[in-house]
């Protein structure tokens, strides 16, 4: 019984799980909410528009639900209401107007419960035509008249605008219908009046059409502002004026009645019927612009006169003679108004002074000449100069002055290195001077070539090339910044890189001289500038022996133990910091054999040949029995031998035989080792190594 208890309330609970308890009887969900526009969205002014509100809800029970429906326009709450009927909700607009335009949704709340639709759009179509009175057709300029502006049965935010003519006169927000407001109209004449309205939505705005036009009449104001400038001609700076403003057909009046004196954008004076104000002509202006404003209420109307100010004595010019000085020199500042109105003004009234902030202490001009005499200072100034004469003054520009550095001597220098025979440049600069500075480049006294330096802190380069060493010394350099002295620097010293050339490879000791066991010494020597680079090579070898500088123009590499194997050709090379390589003719390099080597071959050959001539002896006694003659011959080949080489020793004999028989002489019978009386019978003893042969080489290696 309690394991079907708990399947019961365990699948109760998954059934209901996304509903609503109210109680133990009663379980409810909200399965959607839809909003409609009936009879449809987009409508014309005066249709009768229904937003409807759907929303389906699943019920278990039989208790009514308290809903709350709530309508939104634009995100703002227009409309909400508790109801328990399940029927549709009902949001009524009757004779739907353009303020009704907007974006719509319905959202429904049960409980905690709340769904909400989507949203949709109304469009309301068309504004009333709005109406206008006037209180009279018939006033003065100036006066206030009252208007209103209605626009019938519209509602929602309402801006009204009054025209006249075409011109936008007001501007105003409709609190109330009609609209209201008191205008007044300027100028004499007809004006037609007429007004629109502009209904304000988010995020756009619907304008009515024009209302009805009302011609009215505007009378002109009776008075009108007088104004008088004395003198009227032949006005010069420093004249005194008159200026009145008056008022024509004038009469006591409760209004308020204003006068205003005006020049440019200045106020000269104020006043009720008339105003006079006195003043002095102005320098450096040519005409002045006099207004007189009258105001009455909303009216203004302006009489208004211009005059020409001919010019007394010009802006004086500040200027310098010389143009250009240098410091301490003697100068003069000069101050002078070109022109002068003579028929007024005579040119000893005007007086001149300098001033200057950075100089302390200024010249007076006691002749009235404006001319000012002064040494020039140490430093950079600016001043002006003031022209004056009956109370009128007037400033030149600021003239800067800047005195100038006297250039100082020269330096002569290279640019880089200078390599004999190649381009290179000469730098000439003065470290003190204003500029410009010109630069002229000499050679042994004659002018080579000349620049200008418009640049401070830079020196002048000069591209020359030279033939010998010492043609380097000849360079000299002048500066001038027009200045009285033209200075002159020393003549140029640098070091000159001469090219290498004439590179030749020698040996130490002689080339006959070179045997196994010697040390040799390759010595390569060249011309040209230290530093150098030595390297030697043997041919067929790209890799270099040896490789060392020196600060000197030769250098050897030592081989300390000559073989055999050290013949062969060898060549040096040779560079510099002029970036120029050089060889040598190679050499070709032969070890001959050392003496000792020589000395025990002659032994050995020596010995050999006295061995063979022993032997020969020992024959020839032997080999007396009839022997009448005999000879031998000894040769050595080759004759020279070197080191390595194979040696031959050939011992020939020839053997004359007696036959006490015959009487005759038997010869050797050319076969080897054996001599022979006529027969075969006998041999000669030799030894073993040779006894089958008649000629005896012995090898032998050197």
């Amino acid at each position: 019984m309690g394991l079907l208890l708990l399947l019961t309330s365990t699948l109760l609970a998954s059934y209901f799980q996304s509903g609503k308890v109210v109680n133990a009887q009663q379980f409810f969900t909200i399965a959607s909410v839809t909003l409609s526009i009936e009879p449809q969205a987009d409508v014309p002014r005066n249709t009768n528009v229904t937003i409807r509100c759907k929303a389906k809800v699943f019920i278990l029970g039989s208790e009514a639900l308290t809903r709350r429906y709530v309508i939104y326009k634009d995100n703002k709450i227009v409309n909400s209401k508790n109801t328990s009927s399940s029927e549709d909700y009902l949001y009524h607009l009757l004779n739907a107007r353009v303020s009704n335009n907007g974006k719509y949704k319905c959202q429904i709340n049960i409980d905690d419960q709340h769904m909400t639709s989507e949203t949709e759009k109304l469009t309301v179509t068309g504004l009333s035509k709005p109406v206008l009175h006037l209180t009279k057709s018939a006033f003065i300029e100036g006066e206030e008249v009252l208007v209103s502006c209605s626009a019938p049965e519209e509602t929602g935010s309402i801006l009204v605008y009054f025209y006249d003519n075409s011109k936008e006169i007001l501007e105003m927000q409709m609190n109330s219908h009609p609209a209201e407001a008191k205008i007044s109209l300027m100028g004499p004449g007809i004006h037609e009046i007429h007004c629109s309205y502009t209904v304000h939505l988010m995020p756009d705005s619907v304008k009515s059409e024009e209302s009805n036009r009302i011609p009215v009449t505007v009378r002109e104001f009776s008075i009108t502002p007088v104004l008088e400038v004395s003198p009227k001609n032949n006005i010069y700076e420093g004249d005194p004026l008159t200026i009145t403003c008056t008022i024509r057909n004038f009469l006591p009046t409760s209004q308020s009645i204003n006068l205003i004196l005006s020049e440019g954008t200045r106020m000269l004076d104020h006043g009720g019927s008339s105003i006079n104000h006195n003043m002095t002509a102005p320098a450096s202006v040519t005409s002045l612009t006099f207004e007189c404003m009258l105001t009455v209420k909303n009216v203004k109307k302006v009489d208004t006169k211009t005059v020409s100010v001919a010019e007394l004595f010009s802006r004086p010019t500040l200027t310098m003679s010389p143009p250009e000085v240098f410091r301490n020199d003697p100068m003069k500042l000069i101050c002078r108004s070109e022109k002068v109105a003579t028929e007024k003004l005579d040119r000893t009234e005007l007086t001149y002074t300098l001033h200057s902030l950075e100089m302390t202490f200024l010249p007076r001009d006691r002749l009235n000449t404006g001319v000012f005499s002064i040494k020039a200072p140490l430093n950079d100034f600016n001043c002006t100069c003031v022209a004056q004469a009956r109370n009128i003054e007037k400033s030149s520009k600021i003239l800067a002055v800047r005195p100038k550095v006297l250039v100082s001597t020269p330096t002569i220098s290279v640019d880089g290195r200078v390599i004999l025979g190649q381009p290179f440049q000469i730098r000439c600069q003065s470290f003190n001077g204003s500029v410009p500075i010109i630069y002229t480049l000499y050679k042994d006294q004659e002018q080579i070539d000349k620049t200008t330096i418009e640049e401070p802190d830079e020196g002048a380069l000069f591209t020359v090339s030279i033939s010998r060493t010492d043609e380097l010394n000849e360079y000299t350099c002048k500066a001038n910044n027009k200045g009285r002295d033209v200075l002159v620097s020393k003549a140029l010293n640098a070091t000159v890189i001469v090219p290498l050339s004439q590179v030749i490879l020698t040996t130490v000791p002689d080339l006959q001289e070179l045997s196994e066991g010697s040390n040799l010494h390759l010595l390569c020597t060249v011309k040209g500038t230290p530093p150098i680079t030595f390297k030697w090579y043997r041919v067929g070898n790209s890799q270099p022996l040896h490789t060392t500088t020196s600060k000197k123009n030769y250098k050897y590499h030592e081989v300390p133990v000559l073989t055999k194997q050290d013949s062969g050709e060898y060549f040096c090379e040779a560079f510099n910091a002029a970036n120029t390589r050089v060889q040598s003719k190679p050499i070709n390099i032969e070890v001959h054999m050392a003496m000792w080597k020589k000395a025990l071959i002659g032994g050995t050959v020596l010995l050999v040949v006295s061995v063979l001539v022993l032997v020969g002896c020992v024959m020839y006694f032997k080999s007396r029995r009839g022997q009448r003659e005999t000879s031998a011959e000894l040769s050595v080949k080759p004759s020279s031998p070197k080191s390595d080489d194979s040696l031959t020793v050939t011992l020939t004999h020839n053997t004359e035989v007696y036959n006490p028989t015959t009487d005759a002489v038997s010869f050797y019978d050319g076969r080897e080792g054996r001599v022979t009386n006529g027969t075969r019978a006998s041999m000669a003893s030799l030894p073993a190594d040779i006894s089958n042969r008649s000629s005896y080489s012995i090898p032998a290696t050197v």
